[in-house]
């Protein structure tokens, strides 16, 4: 049997043993001992559940779209704040269908919760065919602007990282 039997998925195991540890706050030799077991067990014994291998390319548009994401999360937090706690401000929540260049199904996932985790917008719904999805927005100016927004910050760099040119 071959390392990638036994070890599927090598740096998931990886991060599955940081995170125990983290969460345990501890390196007492049983936690990092249940900690391994538990990183090479899980991977292993769901290898079945994942249908392929992910696969991007290592680019500096990694750092480049992390580092966009947590200064958008941080800015969309003050702006929220600031819509919540203006009483006076009417809010204009809306649907937007924002059409998708993505193809790869792991880079549409990785969008839709990128939207999420962003405050003030939800990712609804993802039509059939994968080409439209269906953002809520807490409150929106213009819808175009919107678009090309999460199209700039979100979609390309995620496209450069996980589909081929």
């Amino acid at each position: 049997m071959s390392l990638a039997t036994w070890l599927p998925r090598p740096l998931f195991s990886l991060v599955l043993l940081l995170i125990w540890l983290l969460l345990f706050n501890s390196i007492a030799p049983g936690v990092i001992l249940l900690g391994i077991l538990l990183s090479l067990l899980i991977p292993w014994l769901t290898a079945d559940f994942w249908p392929e291998r992910i696969h991007f390319r290592y680019s500096l548009s990694i750092v480049k779209f992390i580092a966009a994401v947590l200064v958008d999360i941080v800015i969309a937090n003050l702006v929220v704040a600031a819509l919540i706690l203006n009483p006076w401000r009417a809010l204009q929540p809306c649907f937007i269908k924002l059409p998708l260049a993505l193809r790869d199904p792991f880079a549409i996932t990785l969008l839709a919760n990128t939207i999420s985790l962003t405050p003030g917008t939800v990712s609804a719904d993802l039509s059939p065919d994968r080409r439209i999805l269906l953002v809520h927005c807490l409150n929106l100016d213009d819808e175009t602007t919107l678009i090309e927004h999460i199209k700039h910050r979100y979609e390309t760099p995620l496209k450069e990282i996980f589909e081929p040119c």
